[in-house]
């Protein structure tokens, strides 16, 4: 079973569209978890609505917490999950009638295999068009750090992933930072392999008070959390010019905070070049950002 789950903060207006893309699989074959992080819209009124109107083909749970940042209620929404898989759908996305279906096919081929760790179809522009690069694979098994820095594919997908992975690399919640980068879950699995396929499942747009349109000022003001992501980048076994631009963020966002932080690169010149560099993109460009 998959548990689709579905983070959200006054996305009323929105969500109807993923229900009822929902209501359409032509697979029952999942649940659906809704964690609302603290709306002041009627966002609990609206699920209470649909709880009430019409028996479900699947099981539907909502959980209200404060506002307290995505990666938070992932957490949560892991603890709640009953299915094998994680499927995290975001409030004003929607996927095709036949993505669970499809994820299942795919997932049943490769779950006896112990190294797999889930299955990733394309993210789509609502006109159909793949985020990002069109695929240069019908399936390709690769970890996602090899499939971002050995085959340099670009633009987001759309990740089903075992949720004993997200148990084993929950995300940290660092007091007072209500963000954390996806990339960190994602880079420590490293030695995780996916099977990706070229199959386009899961549409979105993306809205301009969405976190992608804000997302230096939300990584400024959870620089504990970014700078993590950043520092473990750094020591991944990717490209050394990968590594180095990882450091020189690291050093953009460290600036914002006074925890004591390990530097990204074990020699003393390195983080030196790498901090230099950030210091003149702040100059030249950061501190200008509203």
């Amino acid at each position: 079973m998959i548990t689709v789950f579905t983070p959200t903060y006054n996305r009323a207006h929105l969500l109807s569209r993923l229900y009822e893309s929902l209501l359409k699989q032509n697979s029952s074959n999942f649940e659906w978890i809704i964690v609302d992080d603290g709306s002041t819209d009627d966002t609990d009124g609206l699920i209470k609505m649909w709880q009430t109107e019409r028996q479900f083909p699947f099981k539907l749970t909502y959980f209200r917490q404060a506002n307290r940042g995505k990666h938070v209620a992932i957490n949560k929404g892991v603890k709640l999950a009953k299915g094998e898989l994680f499927f995290i759908v975001d409030s004003d996305d929607y996927l095709a009638h036949d993505a669970i279906a499809e994820i299942l096919k795919s997932w049943n081929t490769l779950n006896s295999i112990e190294e797999i760790g889930g299955v990733v179809a394309n993210k789509c522009y609502t006109d159909g068009s793949v985020v990002g690069e069109e695929p240069f694979y019908s399936e390709l098994l690769a970890s996602p750090v090899d499939f971002r820095f050995r085959y340099n594919a670009k633009g987001d997908r759309a990740e089903v992933i075992r949720t004993d992975l997200f148990n084993k690399y929950p995300f940290p919640e660092t007091p007072g930072e209500k963000f954390c980068p996806e990339a960190l879950f994602f880079n420590r699995l490293k030695d995780v392999r996916l099977n990706y396929i070229n199959k386009n499942l899961y549409f979105c747009e993306y809205l301009p008070d969405g976190l992608t349109a804000k997302i230096y000022q939300i990584r400024k003001t959870s620089p504990v959390n970014t700078c993590l992501c950043y520092q473990e980048m750094a020591r991944l076994g990717i490209p050394w010019i990968q590594k180095f631009k990882a450091g020189v963020n690291f050093y953009r966002f460290k600036r914002f905070t006074k925890e004591a932080l390990q530097p990204p690169f074990n020699l003393a010149i390195v983080n030196s070049m790498a901090k230099f560099a950030a210091n003149m993109i702040f100059v030249l460009s950061d501190r200008h950002k509203v």
